[in-house]
């Protein structure tokens, strides 16, 4: 009757209005949106996704004071935390699940692969028996694992969970997808995200911008070879898309970072396998990458692993 003789009465026109509103806002989700937390330790990136509705975050910090400064930017968008992500079982991303535990503790923590848990709960084993130097502090307290001689340490068997699939969606609205298809390189196990509707990349520690590269400890040769040649990988992946592209360390950045890095690299080889000495190959590297982050931190212990004297 209204479509007919839609002048006959002017609520015809306001139930249809009515009537389509329902549909509309299904239709149309909460936009997705990504908070980066930059750390001041090590340089280190957190990231928080959220829609109006609902909130992850990925990678947690080495630090408490880091992590207390993350979870104050989750609190004050007042929305619930569903999940947090851990990338790769190295300390200064997945240090801060202890202080994210506490605060959110209806949050589940997850990971991509059960090889990266396994890696998250090896490395807190090894850094909470003597493990830890002057590159790695000992961890603190709530973060050993949990034992009958230590009943309040972190449950890594029972707290950190495995995802069922390589997407990770927000209530609300927005999905995450993980990738975990990598060579050894920086870590063992390593995941990036990918935001379609964000069209970003979050790289983990694949991406460093202006940050010197960690490639300390057990990082070798052909680590680094494996590292350059995945980045060449997802350049190719991610070329027609050219998303915008957030890095494990330092700024967020571009598709150009790619080829930096992987210039670096080569850099770095060809530095560390002609230098005679440490100072000598932290000269060349800081003089070839001036005013880049860390060089007394991931660039000091790298050359201790790689230049030999």
């Amino acid at each position: 009757m209204c479509l007919r003789e839609p002048r006959r009465s002017s609520w015809c026109m306001l139930l249809l209005l009515l009537a389509g509103l329902p549909a509309l806002a299904q239709e149309s989700p909460a936009k997705l949106r990504v908070d980066m937390y930059r750390g001041g330790f090590a340089t280190v990136n957190s990231f928080v996704f959220s829609n109006g509705k609902s909130q992850i975050v990925m990678d947690v910090q080495r630090k408490s004071y880091e992590a207390d400064k993350l979870i104050a930017l989750i609190k004050a968008k007042g929305l619930p935390l569903s999940h947090v992500l851990i990338t790769h079982g190295h300390t200064d991303h997945f240090t801060g699940m202890a202080r994210l535990h506490q605060a959110f503790p209806q949050a589940r923590i997850v990971v991509a692969t059960e090889e990266i848990k396994r890696a998250i709960k090896a490395y807190a084993i090894y850094m909470g028996s003597g493990g830890e130097t002057g590159a790695e502090p000992a961890l603190e307290p709530a973060l050993k694992p949990k034992t009958p001689q230590n009943p309040g340490g972190f449950d890594y068997e029972n707290w950190i969970e495995v995802l069922p699939s390589k997407t990770l969606s927000l209530d609300g609205g927005g999905t995450l997808e993980l990738s975990t298809d990598y060579l050894p390189a920086e870590a063992d196990y390593m995941t990036t995200v990918y935001s379609p509707e964000l069209n970003a990349l979050f790289l983990s520690d694949f991406g460093y911008n202006r940050v010197h590269l960690w490639l300390g400890d057990d990082i070798s040769r052909q680590d680094i070879a494996n590292w350059k040649a995945e980045l060449g990988r997802i350049k190719r992946d991610y070329a027609a898309r050219n998303p915008t592209v957030y890095p494990g360390h330092g700024a967020v950045t571009d598709m150009s970072m790619f080829d930096t890095v992987i210039g670096y690299i080569d850099d770095y080889t060809r530095v560390t396998l002609a230098a005679k000495t440490r100072r000598e190959a932290m000269a060349q590297m800081t003089a070839l990458y001036p005013g880049w982050g860390e060089a007394d931190f991931f660039l000091k212990y790298s050359l201790e692993n790689h230049v030999k004297e």
